[in-house]
């Protein structure tokens, strides 16, 4: 472990000991590592209690805020990832730290004492450095946490020796962005132990796990908005009391974090169809950029709907593909099934892959505006 990362797991370990103050772990483009970490002392988060680590959201779609959760959030977060798996291991780190994905591998594994391997995270996500990382593991139980762009290149032409350290693994939670039908074909297949998750940085990570929620985590839908409670919802958001209200809600005797996604809750089983601004409206037509995009990931290797201003029409479909390059068939698809007006307007294709944030969620907004200055 480099000592940037030994330093980190050092003061999160004091904080949650009550006797060293919450850290924020801040991308920082101007340092080797790419983050640095950030000392809070309570006069930095007036208000809130026991703060264990300061999370910023993504950003992907708008604004990033700053998460504030507590030793108890983070804690309940791997009490009841454990408790749903039925053990405790050691966790390979493969995501960057100031997410709250790869900051969780390191709040597990401080609260399971098992010590983590961090892969080498320097460049590019590569499959001979994770075969490298995973070749240090000693645990009997083994976790990690990847996104589905670093579970694809695992997966594509894999070398042996990064399939069997795959297989190695009994948890492979896999999040931040919708894994293509493929890509899950693909993984059982080899016979991986794949757990797809559902959470943000407000529910400490993951606290749904294949469409159930976890031990101590509730679910509810209210307009079709899905609603998640448990004791590791984030205290708030720092230095910002409108958004924290609008989110964070009190009702049946229960705090709730009112997410900004769509679906349907059944029992402790959730489904998610799209999000609240999944919505084009385009010359009045209402579309789901969902439904969109579930048709079209069936034709490419990655596949973002999205919506894009449009002078004439108000908004309209922008597709950014990668993978084969023609169109004509996944268009007469979307044609067929949801109508003309579904068919993308505003369309790129990305040799190399669509644009990522350094979670490895796909740089929406990047998309967008690039998308919008092509006809």
């Amino acid at each position: 472990m480099d000592a940037l990362h030994q330093e980190l797991l050092t003061a999160l370990a004091g904080a949650a000991n009550d006797n060293g103050p919450a850290v924020e772990v801040i991308a920082d483009d101007t340092s080797s590592a790419g983050w640095r970490i950030e000392y809070l002392e309570a006069e930095d988060l007036p208000g809130f209690e026991q703060p264990m680590a300061v999370v910023r959201t993504s950003g992907s779609t708008g604004r990033a805020k700053r998460t504030v959760l507590s030793v108890e959030a983070l804690a309940s977060s791997a009490q009841a990832t454990a408790e749903y798996l039925g053990f405790e291991g050691q966790w390979l780190l493969a995501l960057p730290v100031h997410y709250v994905a790869g900051l969780s591998v390191l709040t597990r594994s401080l609260f399971a004492g098992t010590k983590p391997v961090i892969m080498d995270l320097d460049g590019s996500f590569s499959a001979t450095a994770f075969t490298q990382a995973a070749g240090q593991m000693v645990e009997t139980h083994r976790l990690t946490s990847l996104v589905p762009t670093q579970l694809a290149r695992l997966l594509d032409n894999p070398d042996p020796a990064t399939l069997q350290a795959l297989k190695r693994f009994d948890a492979i939670l896999l999040g931040g962005a919708r894994a293509s039908k493929d890509l899950l074909v693909r993984s059982r297949h080899h016979g991986l132990k794949i757990f797809q998750t559902y959470g943000s940085s407000e529910t400490s990570g993951g606290l749904v796990y294949n469409g159930t929620a976890l031990p101590g985590v509730q679910l509810a839908e209210h307009d079709s908005r899905i609603w998640v409670s448990g004791p590791m919802l984030a205290d708030g958001y720092a230095n910002a009391p409108e958004a924290t209200a609008e989110h964070f809600v009190e009702r049946d005797g229960r705090r709730w974090y009112v997410t900004d996604d769509l679906g349907s809750v059944q029992g402790q089983r959730l489904s998610i169809v799209g999000r609240v601004d999944d919505v084009i409206n385009t010359g009045g037509i209402k579309l789901s950029a969902s439904k969109i995009e579930g048709l079209l990931e069936e034709f490419f290797t990655q596949t973002l709907v999205v919506s894009v201003p449009d002078s004439q029409w108000g908004q309209s479909v922008g597709l950014a593909y990668s993978g084969p390059t023609k169109t004509d068939e996944a268009f007469d698809a979307v044609r067929r099934t949801l109508g003309k007006e579904a068919v993308p307007k505003h369309v790129r294709h990305y040799p190399q892959g669509l644009p990522l944030l350094p979670n490895g969620k796909f740089n929406r907004r990047l998309i967008i505006d690039e998308l919008a200055v092509r006809d």
